[in-house]
């Protein structure tokens, strides 16, 4: 009997053994790999099925005119210019329609590196999603590349090409980079219409191509849905406010005094912000209700280092319920919180984040400042090795385990 049982074991040893040596060739893995990633994110959606992130235990909520107050005494010391530039700009064209890049449907998790290889692709770059994603995601179950990732390959990769992103767009904004010639970068929310716990909403970048007043629509190049897709004017917008209607623009170096004339005072970022900040404050007293406008409140002090009005302000998103996915994008909350000595609630938020989205490294790379000023120093370790094993190129986790004096 006992025979029996080990040949049966050591049988199925070796068929294990055999099975993942067919599911590391490339072609098998390519396949298999994100289906297995979207079966587990289904089966933890089904046991953590909370549909917004959790208030964090030390919320310290507050009124708008409390907040507005505080905020607005510190930031009238220097005058707020208007974003367009100072001359009296051309009328915009009707319509606009620039040449549309050679489309590349998106791989899994991969929108942010796809839509930026297509923008590079507009001034004739010739490589394609994966050159990108290597470099910033080398894990395909990594759900995110941010803003600053991606202006980082630009600088690095293509340094023929320059980029940047501002914040506090408009739709008059993005009109006036088309009609210029320059293709523009946005990320905006959506809703994923499903009957599993994947279901509700989700981040995603858009390529803008083209507009048409007359339709009111943007051109996009839709990494997932196709290209030269018609988004209306009001769609685009509602979901980029979720992205305190964060742009990126590329554009080639020499041409640097254009994109400058382009952004008027915006050329400053500083500006930029003072601006987007005090347009925000405006929002917020039109909807205290907003959790997004609540947020961006937060992400505009927290440029400014203002962290305990900026943690006052993502209590209040957080209050009134901010999508499960939100922290696998933005990480406000736990620099401010961090800052503000919250160390339990950068954790408590972090593993509210995990426990759908296993693979943010952001969140283990906070999560793990967090008990490391707790005192865990072994956890602390064990997050950042973590972060580093989803993306073996974030720099952040890297610092952080040179810091503690610890091997990668």
């Amino acid at each position: 009997m006992r025979s029996r049982f080990a040949w049966f074991a050591l049988g199925a040893a070796l068929a294990a053994l055999v099975l993942w040596g067919i599911y590391q060739l490339p072609p098998v893995k390519y396949q298999l790999e994100w289906r297995l990633d979207a079966a587990a994110g289904v089966l933890r959606g089904w046991m953590h099925s909370d549909a917004t992130l959790p208030t964090p235990a030390g919320a310290e909520l507050v009124a708008v005119t409390n907040i507005w107050q505080t905020s607005r005494v510190e930031t009238v010391e220097e005058p707020i210019s208007s974003p367009t530039p100072a001359s009296t700009p051309t009328p915009l064209p009707a319509e606009v329609s620039l040449p549309s890049p050679e489309w590349e449907k998106q791989d899994w998790n991969n929108c942010g590196p796809v839509t930026l290889a297509l923008g590079l692709r507009f001034y004739g770059w010739a490589g394609d999603q994966f050159d990108i994603s290597d470099l910033l995601k080398p894990d395909r179950g990594d759900r995110n590349v941010n803003v600053e990732e991606l202006i980082y390959y630009v600088r690095t990769r293509a340094g023929w090409l320059g980029a940047d992103y501002r914040v506090g767009g408009t739709l008059e904004t993005l009109k006036r980079f088309l009609a210029a010639g320059y293709p523009v970068i946005v990320e905006k929310g959506y809703i994923i219409e499903s009957e599993g716990p994947d279901a509700g909403w989700a981040g995603h970048y858009l390529l803008l191509t083209g507009y048409d007043d007359a339709s009111q629509v943007f051109i996009v190049q839709d990494s997932f849905k196709g290209p030269d897709e018609a988004v209306p004017y009001a769609m685009l917008n509602e979901g980029w406010r979720a992205f305190n209607h964060v742009y990126i623009y590329l554009y080639p170096s020499q041409e640097e005094a254009v994109i400058e004339a382009l952004l008027g005072s915006d050329v400053d970022p500083d500006v930029n912000r003072r601006r987007t900040l005090e347009a925000t404050r405006t929002a917020v007293e039109g909807d205290p209700e907003d959790a997004f406008v609540w947020f961006n409140l937060g992400t505009n002090l927290l440029y400014f280092e203002r962290y305990g009005e900026a943690a006052q302000a993502y209590d209040n998103a957080l209050s009134i319920g901010l999508p499960w996915r939100f922290t696998r994008y933005q990480f406000g909350p736990y620099i401010a919180y961090f800052n503000q000595g919250r160390f339990q609630d950068v954790i408590d938020l972090a593993e509210a984040t995990l426990k759908r989205t296993n693979k943010a490294e952001e969140s283990m790379l906070w999560r793990g400042w967090a008990r490391y000023r707790l005192g865990d120093r072994m956890g602390a370790i064990e997050d950042f090795r973590a972060a580093l094993e989803v993306n073996l190129n974030y720099i952040d986790a890297q610092y952080a385990l040179d810091y503690l004096g610890v091997e990668h």
